[in-house]
């Protein structure tokens, strides 16, 4: 039996899920976790009875085409867990799949964490009664989140953010150059696309474009894209073929591309906050279906998307998503920003306050919260 039940969605969802697993084992070496899980969850011990790259989808057309897989894999692994009756249950992330399965097995006793809330503050407010159901316990990687569950009633504790205390006040930039083999004083610029399959055949076709016409106008400019694994490397390749621009491609190693970055170019998620923590100036980005858009941002409560700006409350870098990111205009402002110094000097300081504030040693605060359900 496992003491402790685990799902985790995606990439983010896993890198975040390893560091929960480390707070952990730090208390109990011996812990026994399984769920769904990626490579890095994996590496810590945890049993997958599921990939978590099966959790990803991108849009509501992408979940209606794969509802089918997905309530399979959740009505597995809930029977799974009910039947196990692991002391706790952590969901991390992926709330649309998390919260029922978490309301079913917290109904059936046994408790749950969910760690890293929905963006409640940004749009379906409303969720906070589904979560109140389904969630023993909420830990909040934000500190404005606190107050949200506080006043639903809702135990919660504020952990701060793990790539907070992961990533390094200061970036050593020249020695993330050498090991991607870069020039030293070759303005470099990084392209994330996104983790997801959609969010890949999406993004990358338009900031390759992007990356050319910079190229056209900057023909010193140097462009690494980090795939998230070996098929997404396999995809940008392929996109690569029908693009007149030089792009280092590199197989993971993301926090090691944006160390050796002077600017981003990167698609709304996780990796927005990422590259702040890494302090590197951006442009943000995003595309997907119109249909969803259009639901996405009429449900809007905020002017932006982009979590460094919805952190500092204002826009410190520019945010083109839907029928505004077109390649020239994705160029156009990556280009201004890069000759922009007073503009790059603005988000760099706003990004090390951001950074002071989100590191918290989450890990001991992660292993404080959890630990009264293992004991």
């Amino acid at each position: 039996m496992s003491e402790l039940g685990i799902v985790a969605g995606e990439a983010s969802g896993d890198l975040l899920g390893a560091h929960l697993i480390q707070a952990l084992k730090a208390h109990h070496p011996h812990l026994s976790a399984s769920g769904i899980a990626g490579p890095r969850m994996v590496a810590e011990g945890v049993n997958a009875i599921y990939r978590s790259d099966k959790l990803a989808v991108n849009g509501y057309r992408d979940v209606l085409r794969r509802l089918p897989e997905l309530l399979w894999i959740r009505s597995r692994i809930t029977r799974h867990f009910l039947n196990e009756r692991p002391r706790v249950f952590v969901g991390i992330d992926a709330p649309d799949f998390n919260f029922t399965l978490e309301e079913k097995l917290k109904r059936a006793g046994i408790p749950t964490v969910h760690f890293v809330s929905p963006s409640l503050w940004a749009w379906r407010g409303e969720r906070i009664h589904r979560i109140k159901r389904a969630v023993s316990h909420m830990l909040v990687v934000f500190p404005f989140e606190e107050k949200i569950y506080q006043d639903a009633g809702i135990p919660v504790t504020y952990v701060g953010h793990p790539l907070a205390d992961v990533i390094p006040l200061e970036p050593d930039t020249q020695a993330a150059r050498q090991a991607l083999g870069l020039l030293p004083d070759q303005p470099v610029i990084a392209l994330l696309p996104g983790s997801r399959p959609g969010e890949i055949a999406r993004h990358v076709p338009l900031m390759l474009l992007a990356a050319q016409e910079m190229q056209h106008a900057r023909p010193e400019l140097k462009f690494i894209l980090p795939a998230v694994n070996e098929a997404a490397a396999t995809l940008v390749q392929k996109a690569l073929l029908d693009a007149r621009v030089s792009v280092q491609v590199i197989v993971g190693q993301s926090h090691t591309a944006l160390a050796a970055c002077d600017l981003a170019l990167v698609a709304s998620g996780t990796a927005t906050l990422e590259a702040a923590l890494f302090k590197k100036p951006m442009v943000i980005t995003y595309r997907m279906s119109k249909r969803t858009g259009a639901m996405m941002l009429r449900k809007a409560y905020l002017p932006y998307v982009g979590l460094p700006n919805i952190l500092a409350g204002r826009f410190v870098v520019p945010e083109l998503i839907q029928e505004e990111a077109t390649p020239g205009a994705l160029a156009r402002e990556m280009l201004a920003l890069f000759d922009d110094p007073m503009r790059q000097h603005d988000a760099v300081e706003t990004f090390s306050a951001l950074h002071a504030s989100l590191r918290q040693n989450a890990s001991a605060r992660i292993a404080d919260a959890i630990e009264p359900y293992l004991a």
